[in-house]
């Protein structure tokens, strides 16, 4: 007979989390609100991912940004002063501004700000942009009030979310759907 897995611990049920370093904290608590908000943008990545119309090149990308995601959620996840042996570094940020840059020439020029959802997968992909940004705050408000110390950690949701708007632009244009732009301010719509 095999054991089975127990999916759950019932240690949260008070509201509280640990941290990597023992500290328990409230689940509203600063960190456990800024990797909980990187991890919902890894499961919207994820749904690209796992999509058969996006491109071989886009879920590799993905996947890899996903992989650097697990060791970010543990930085965010560990108690201030205590170290861990893998860390965000710049190198990984080096690693997001040339596939970014690589994709950015391949694309057609923007002139203007887009509006999302020219195709479902470009959508999904501004989805997790926009969550990754919302966790860039999360993740900012941790380095000024809890002393988070690793910019880089900052440095990689800010171009991963510039990543992710390159990737969307890129299926659309595999797909040969040109991206809708937004009007100027204070124009109407054409119907």
């Amino acid at each position: 007979m095999s054991k089975q897995t127990i999916l759950y611990t019932r240690l949260g049920d008070e509201g509280f989390t640990s941290l990597l370093g023992k500290e328990r904290v409230p689940k509203y608590d600063l960190r456990p609100e800024a990797y909980g908000t990187v991890d919902e943008a890894s499961s919207f990545m994820g749904v690209v991912r796992a999509d058969p119309a996006a491109s071989a090149r886009t879920k590799k990308l993905i996947l890899e940004a996903q992989r650097d995601l697990w060791v970010l959620m543990g930085e965010l996840a560990t108690a201030p002063g205590v170290k861990l042996p893998t860390q965000m570094t710049a190198d990984r940020v080096a690693w997001l501004e040339a596939e970014t840059d690589q994709i950015g020439a391949e694309i057609p020029p923007l002139t203007q700000f887009v509006v999302p959802g020219d195709t479902a997968i470009s959508a999904w992909l501004d989805v997790a942009r926009t969550v990754i940004r919302r966790a860039e705050r999360c993740v900012a408000r941790v380095m000024h009030e809890d002393g988070l110390e690793n910019e880089e950690v900052i440095r990689y949701l800010n171009r991963l979310s510039s990543l992710l708007f390159a990737l969307a632009r890129y299926e659309e244009h595999l797909a040969g759907q040109r991206t809708t732009l937004a009007k100027e301010v204070g124009t109407q719509s054409e119907e």
